[in-house]
């Protein structure tokens, strides 16, 4: 009897368990990314250990536009030149998503035939992860993939920038990101 008991507890408690499990495997929605998040992280490439990483600062905007969201994110590189006075480069990009048929897929514009210089992009939510592809193709069919991987973590964000050339890793960036206050 008390052999019985305990196995109906177990079986609830497996039962709620993976109920739960099931529950929180499911992907966010972009309005759970909404928001402004500002940081900085390192980037490093195979010659890093040789001339050490680059310092990034960075700004990302999510926020609703029609019926899906656009992000914005801004990278202000500091590398090279006189150590006391690096060179410093600032680049903002802007990619607005659209649903598609898949749930979790998302429809990047501007975005074109790569074939003919135009990047294409989209972006897909796995999980608490957005992450934005952008692949483009130079004028020797060489194509360069970058993916940007933001994480929702309990202070803000976790990025993981990465950039394949032909199949080979060219540079990867890392950061930590605190949301802004509205």
């Amino acid at each position: 009897m008390v052999f019985r008991k305990l196995a109906q507890i177990a079986v609830g408690i497996i039962f709620v368990t993976a109920a739960t499990g099931i529950a929180m495997a499911q992907d966010l929605r972009p309005a759970a990314f909404f928001g402004t998040f500002q940081g900085s992280g390192f980037a490093e490439d195979r010659d890093s250990i040789y001339f050490g990483t680059t310092v990034r600062d960075l700004d990302v905007i999510i926020a609703p536009s029609g019926s899906g969201f656009s992000v914005t994110w801004t990278t202000i590189i500091r590398g090279g030149g006189d150590p006391s006075k690096p060179n410093v480069r600032r680049k903002t990009q802007t990619a607005t998503f659209s649903t598609t048929d898949k749930a979790s897929v998302f429809r990047g514009a501007p975005s074109g035939d790569p074939l003919a210089g135009n990047p294409y992009i989209w972006a897909k939510i796995e999980d608490n992860t957005m992450t934005v592809f952008i692949m483009s193709i130079n004028e020797s069919g060489a194509y360069n993939m970058q993916s940007y991987a933001r994480t929702l973590s309990g202070y803000g964000m976790d990025l993981v920038f990465s950039r394949i050339r032909d199949g080979e890793p060219v540079r990867t960036a890392r950061a930590k990101l605190t949301k802004a206050a509205n």
